[in-house]
């Protein structure tokens, strides 16, 4: 496993956006051009459903911080177009999605996978997307949640 971290040398304000953001009651940002274009402070995926529901151009590269990354933000975030994640915590399920997407990621802790809040066991939402690709795992998710707009 390589470092947790990758490090952008050439990026020191998008570490003041990430310090900015877990200061934040925020759960999920999304940047293109270095303009924030969407946050949320709801929990879990729903925050991601939402933007790549009504506010997605498929078009536009964007970077994203998430407070949470698994294997279900890293498809969502894929399908989202994004270039670049920010997280405190991410699994080891997540970072293998990300590369094999080529999305460039940033992670304080990488974890196995993500556990439900009050168990050790693991996330349903992490659990369903394995070996799914993007679009199948968005629709999935949409039906599980029963997310409409």
């Amino acid at each position: 496993m390589g470092p947790a971290v990758k490090k952008i040398n050439s990026q020191p304000s998008r570490m003041r956006v990430f310090d900015d953001f877990m200061a934040s009651s925020d759960s999920l940002r999304v940047y293109h051009s270095r303009k924030l274009i969407f946050s949320s402070t709801r929990e879990k995926l729903l925050p991601l459903v939402e933007y790549l529901d009504g506010c997605c151009s498929y078009r536009r590269q964007v970077v994203i911080y998430d407070k949470i990354v698994g294997n279900a933000a890293a498809l969502l975030s894929v399908l989202a177009n994004c270039r670049e994640i920010y997280s405190p915590l991410g699994s080891q399920l997540a970072v293998a999605t990300l590369e094999r997407y080529r999305v460039a990621y940033h992670l304080a802790e990488i974890i196995p996978y993500i556990t439900k809040s009050d168990s050790p066991d693991m996330c349903p939402m992490e659990k369903l997307s394995i070996d799914m690709e993007p679009e199948e795992f968005y629709t999935r998710v949409k039906n599980f949640i029963g997310y409409q707009k």
